[in-house]
């Protein structure tokens, strides 16, 4: 049994890891031949604003007073440039963004598993080509450029890391610091000849990547007053800026302007998934070899836009975002990007038409150019005798197979099954098939023997049933925070703690003493986490920051809550609910809204689960049924205990695979990054330290993940079913589903079609992988024990 398990282990892992080499290898190729406008450019030089996080629709729109929110971007829109949308794709992160406008391509899809931050191969960019670059801004989004950049003309200034914090005070200094810096930089340029002479060559590029308009975003979100105040001093900035180099150059007019963004940003302060509002980002152009403002009566596009931005009587020309980066190239004469696929937006250009089309010619020539490589390497890479069709001698032994079982029974059963493998199927694209799933479980003791056996608790399994059936319906986490529903989570905690506790004080045995103080402990961890959760969010409201003593707090209660529950006795409810307490305690501090209750509610099922699961069971099967009150956790299960299987435990290992389902979806899905929330680790950290917080979430993840193992590790001991004849109804499970998913994989469309059919299979065929590690760490959290003061272990009797 061990060998075929080990060896199923193996083949799912194979699977797992062709979808990355079939997906998610670098699709960029190298040796092309360099391809530019053979004709004078209408630039000598190109600046670039780009301002993190910016939405289109709060650039563009009056404020309150119906005034602009950025007179100048405004002024520019009316009198002097070409305006639009630049159309993201997704993620919607900073460096796909920046490597789409710079090198015209939407990421190399090898770079997820570096979390969008490192060059996972090296690519051309514009900066690349150009003669010379100065960049001010983020050190994260400069080194992507400068690292790979050939030679040494690129110049990068760059602030500390430790300047992004989400916490702090003021973050529109982040982008004052780029401004003052810039214009500090001319100004010494007048009294040094050799930085004067680069400067007054051609083919160069000034880049500004502002970063505090991403940041205030998402610490007070795009509708704070924070958020709209830092366009008004970016537009200011620009306008300085623009100022600066027309006082130096002398108003040579061969300067080309682009101001843009990376991303934008939902409503709550989150960016990543492809919602419009993160995907529509401003683009607006001016200056040499850009076309002056066109009035128009009529525009083609179907939107509200126009109308809402008092925009609708001058034309507006969208652009894909990877455009941007062929235009520029064209702008000041240097080649386009080797990786580039960017269209080259024509009608944005104030040039002959000659220029036009040798600029046309060129893009796609260089388009060409790759393609001829990629197909040179898949014929030198590629066997032919390896693409045969697919011999089918199986389903029809499946069928005989299946067609021994009684008609009824069989067709029954399968219906059942087909509809709730359907359902979880279902669940990764619509959240509320949980809510339907879970409804159709508070039916379950109708249909059963459980009813009449035992009405309290299928009372109490229907109630938290259609209780935890309500989070599916609910918004995403982080779209409406509200700090006073995690400390209602809290004090319902402290509730069931003191109701534990009293019955702990009603015992007569030799450990009361030392099971109360470690719920006492427990009790002050949930109360300074409330308190920890509170007073953070009003210090970052008032701008004071994270304080230092919440910060200590948060990280000791995180690393207490690892040791706790070994120090609970290994009676089964005890062990559980201490579990349940300690992970309570860090889940608070991670919270920000309505999931603080979720773990609650998810858990209080679970302890209903363990009942109804014992009252399946008839004597016959288990000889010698204990209550549940007395059972205790062991790691050395008798082997000879466990029992064959029934088909009743088919219904345990699809309601295992639910409930991970609904601990996976039941607050928002995790699948999607759009679904983190940065505030959720506030308490433990605001500067922006992308590892050390996407560990923080990961941990949030998995806590409800591990109350619903720890849940099952207990349905398992009073049931007496062996979890390697578990693992194997699960596998079956979860191969079905990624059955579907595999024929739901798109190898066309957009990234986010591509990305997300993959990211389902991946997504089922780890479950299988993710379940082993589940299972060990519960049976860490339910069988091991620490002893204190030399201290025995409880023994079973």
């Amino acid at each position: 049994m061990l060998l075929y398990i080990i060896l199923g282990l193996l083949i799912h892992l194979v699977f797992f890891a062709s979808i990355f080499d079939i997906y998610f290898t670098s699709p960029l190729v190298h040796g092309m031949t360099p391809q530019f406008t053979p004709l004078p450019p209408p630039a000598k030089r190109l600046v670039l604003f780009v301002a993190d996080g910016l939405r289109a629709d709060k650039l563009y729109e009056l404020d309150e007073n119906g005034n602009p929110r950025a007179p100048f971007i405004r002024n520019i829109i009316m009198h002097e440039g070409s305006w639009g949308i630049s159309h993201t794709r997704v993620p919607t992160e900073s460096r796909p963004g920046h490597v789409a406008l710079i090198a015209g391509f939407y990421e190399d899809v090898s770079a997820v598993a570096r979390g969008w931050k490192e060059n996972p191969v090296e690519f051309d960019s514009l900066i690349n080509e150009t003669r010379h670059t100065w960049c001010w801004g983020s050190p994260d989004i400069l080194a992507m450029f400068t690292k790979g950049a050939s030679g040494n003309h690129v110049f990068a200034h760059n602030y500390d890391a430790y300047s992004e914090d989400f916490g702090a005070q003021d973050v529109t200094k982040l982008d004052t610091w780029v401004f003052d810096n810039v214009k500090e930089f001319f100004h010494a340029a007048r009294n040094n000849q050799s930085l004067f002479s680069k400067l007054n060559e051609d083919k160069i590029v000034f880049f500004l990547h502002l970063l505090g308009i991403d940041t205030n975003g998402h610490a007070h979100r795009p509708s704070s007053r924070d958020y709209l105040n830092n366009i008004k001093i970016v537009d200011e900035g620009v306008k300085e800026i623009v100022s600066t180099l027309k006082d130096f150059y002398g108003n040579d007019g061969k300067t080309a302007f682009i101001f843009t963004a990376d991303h934008g940003m939902t409503d709550w302060g989150s960016h990543g998934a492809g919602h419009p509002l993160e995907t529509c980002t401003p683009f607006v152009t001016w200056g040499a070899g850009i076309k002056y403002p066109q009035k128009v009566l009529a525009q083609k596009f179907d939107d509200t836009y126009l109308q809402e931005w008092k925009l609708e009587n001058w034309k507006r020309q969208d652009v894909n975002q990877a455009d941007v980066a062929p235009l520029m190239a064209a702008l000041i004469g240097v080649p386009f990007p080797l990786n580039s696929v960017g269209t080259l937006p024509v009608d944005i250009l104030n040039s002959t038409d000659l220029f036009k089309a040798e600029s046309m010619f060129t893009n796609a020539v260089q388009i060409l150019e790759q393609f001829k490589v990629k197909m040179a390497q898949k014929k030198e890479a590629t066997l032919p005798f390896l693409f045969t069709p697919f011999k089918f001698p199986v389903i029809q032994g499946l069928v005989t197979l299946l067609l021994t079982f009684p008609p009824s029974h069989f067709v029954g059963y399968l219906l059942l099954f087909i509809l709730g493998v359907e359902v979880l199927v279902l669940s990764f694209f619509y959240r509320y098939m949980l809510t339907a799933g879970l409804i159709a479980f508070a039916g379950w003791p109708f249909i059963t023997p459980l009813w009449t056996r035992a009405k309290s608790t299928s009372l109490s399994w229907i109630f938290f049933c259609l209780l935890l059936a309500v989070f599916p319906l609910m918004p995403v986490v982080g779209r409406k925070p509200n700090i006073f529903l995690v400390v209602g989570a809290g004090l319902l905690v402290l509730l069931l703690s003191l109701f534990v506790v009293t019955s702990v004080l009603k015992r007569k045995d030799s450990f009361v003493s030392e099971e109360l103080v470690l719920h006492l402990l427990q009790m002050l961890s949930t109360v300074l986490s409330m308190c920890v959760v509170y007073g953070t969010h009003n210090s970052l409201l008032k701008k004071q920051g994270l304080p230092l003593i919440n910060q200590v707090v948060s990280w000791i209660i995180l690393a207490s809550s690892f040791v706790m529950p070994l120090l609970s006795p290994l009676i089964l409810f005890d062990r559980l609910f201490s579990i349940l307490v300690s992970s309570m305690s860090t889940y608070l501090l991670l919270s920000t809204g309505y999931e603080a209750l979720f773990p609650l509610v998810l858990s209080c099922l679970m302890f209903v689960w363990i009942h109804m699961e014992q009252e399946t069971l008839p004597q016959s099967v288990v000889f010698c049924k204990q209550k549940v009150s007395s059972i205790q956790f062991t790691y050395n299960t008798d082997i000879t205990q466990f029992r064959d299987l029934y088909l009743d435990d088919i219904r345990r290992a699809f309601f295992l695979v639910f409930f991970l389902m609904t601990a996976f979806f039941g607050t928002g899905n995790i699948a999607s990054i759009n679904s983190f929330d940065l505030a959720s680790v506030y308490c433990f950290l605001t500067v922006f330290s992308p590892y050390m917080m996407g560990a923080l979430m990961m941990w949030k993840i998995l806590i409800p993940f591990a109350l619903v193992m720890c849940a099952f590790e207990a349905v398992q001991l009073t049931t007496q079913l062996s979890s390697k004849s578990l693992f194997l109804i699960v596998i079956n499970i979860s191969d079905i589903m990624a059955l579907h998913f595999f024929f739901l994989i798109k190898d066309y469309g957009s990234w986010l079609d591509i990305g997300t059919s993959i990211s389902h299979y991946v997504i089922v065929m780890s479950l299988t992988i993710f379940l082993v590690f589940l299972n060990g760490l519960a049976q860490m959290l339910t069988t091991k024990k620490l002893k204190l003061c030399g201290r025995p272990k409880s023994h079973l009797t």
